[in-house]
């Protein structure tokens, strides 16, 4: 196992040449400067409007780039460095001013929260309908002449490109083959469970299975995992910019300051501890309520699929993920010198919980709604065997050392069920 405290040095102690010092700078000075002179050209030189519900806006907004002023200059560094510290932490006190946003929607009531979005976008307040992807399951429909395969081509729409995007980020945060296919599949169970909750969560077989698993997240989770292969395998030697003599040789390195100064591979080891094990389990539930969460926010707050604030959440996570899932893997790698979780992953986190209880506020009628009794029995019986399993494997049998595979020790029953399961479900739908 890598040494905990020389991976910290080698990736957050950048070393410089003295040809960037300008670039890794904090310049506290030259920000507070440029602060104070915008604060004092609206205090004196601009003539403040008329309009409250516009000042209002206007002060909230200032009142959020003075936070982002400090936290820029003034915050704690993450694990990550490139292609600056000061965006890792941007994207840190981007997170609080998210969670303390929720908050503040957790708190108003159902009417209030919805029509504070039009604060936002007056376009929001209204109710929309959700559109279902199920209906006509055929993939060649004869009956249609002009164009017997209408149905896939109504599927193909812009969430596909947006499926196999963001599974190959996924897969450059969690870094594990399994991990990304179980999470990838459980999510698929996830839509068949809460189809009765959602209408856009019911999709054809051929949708769920093949473009979603097989095509978007599969194509996703190899490239990411080839692009981990790289990186892994590039040489991390880096030089001063100005030292450099050719052009082409500045515009590679200026291409390359937004990959990693080092690389670490993630070995998560599920079955070495109970520890582990719980912790692996945990953060496949939270990365899946995480994913529940986007479809059941813009449900309970009548935002569009479309709507720009959704694409923003996505961006959001795509930035703090990363971080997120590197300070959990240090925290579980070496507890003790990783005392405490990190930041971003803290408030990660804490983000996922509060939109679960801003839906669970906003539309406990459509949440209570009651799962059907067989896949109960299924999502039951799979828990059983998982905790059957976990009981046999760490307290019953010798804890095996050089597993090939983190997963590969999971009884196949376990999944077997969840296809059985599939089966079933689209038995009683004919």
């Amino acid at each position: 196992m890598t040494d905990p405290l020389k991976r910290r040095n080698t990736e957050c102690e950048v070393y410089d040449d003295g040809t960037n010092t300008f670039f890794w700078r904090a310049h506290t000075v030259t920000v507070l400067f440029i602060l104070t002179c915008a604060l004092v050209y609206v205090t004196l030189l601009e003539e403040t409007p008329q309009d409250t519900a516009y000042n209002t806006k206007r002060g909230i907004v200032a009142s959020i780039l003075v936070f982002l002023c400090f936290g820029v200059t003034q915050a704690k560094d993450g694990p990550f460095t490139r292609p600056h510290p000061a965006y890792w932490r941007f994207w840190l006190c981007v997170t609080v001013v998210y969670e303390l946003f929720l908050i503040f929607i957790l708190f108003q009531t159902v009417h209030d929260g919805r029509q504070f979005m039009k604060y936002i976008d007056p376009k929001l307040g209204v109710a929309l309908p959700e559109r279902d992807y199920g209906g006509n399951c055929l993939m060649y429909d004869p009956g249609n002449t002009t164009d017997p395969f209408h149905n896939i081509w109504d599927k193909m729409d812009g969430f596909v490109p947006a499926h196999f995007l963001g599974w190959y980020i996924k897969t450059l945060m969690i870094r594990d083959w399994w991990m990304c296919m179980i999470i990838s599949v459980m999510f698929e169970f996830l839509e068949y469970s809460l189809e009765h909750q959602l209408p856009n969560f019911s999709e054809c077989w051929w949708d769920h299975w093949i473009m979603d698993v097989l095509l978007c997240n599969g194509l996703g989770i190899y490239c990411g995992m080839k692009t981990l292969a790289w990186l892994s395998m590039k040489p991390y030697q880096w030089q001063g910019l100005w030292n450099i003599p050719t052009y082409k040789g500045k515009i590679k390195r200026i291409a390359f300051q937004f990959t990693p100064y080092s690389w670490v591979k993630f070995e998560w080891k599920p079955a070495s501890t109970v520890q582990r094990w719980l912790a692996v389990l945990g953060i496949i539930f939270m990365f899946l309520l995480a994913e529940l969460n986007t479809f059941y926010l813009k449900f309970v707050l009548w935002m569009p699929p479309e709507h720009y604030l959704v694409l923003l959440r996505l961006v959001f996570f795509v930035n703090v993920g990363g971080v997120a899932m590197r300070e959990i893997y240090d925290f579980m790698d070496d507890p003790k010198f990783h005392k405490k979780l990190g930041q971003q992953a803290w408030l990660v986190a804490a983000i996922t919980v509060t939109e679960f209880l801003i839906v669970v506020k906003y539309d406990p009628n459509t949440i209570m709604l009651p799962i059907p009794f067989f896949i109960m029995q299924c999502w039951f019986l799979g828990i059983v065997l998982i905790f059957t399993w976990t009981v046999w494997r760490f307290f019953f049998r010798e804890v095996g050392i050089g597993e090939r595979s983190p997963f590969q020790s999971l009884p196949s029953s376990v999944l077997c069920l969840f296809f059985i399961f599939s089966l079933i479900h689209h038995c009683l739908d004919l």
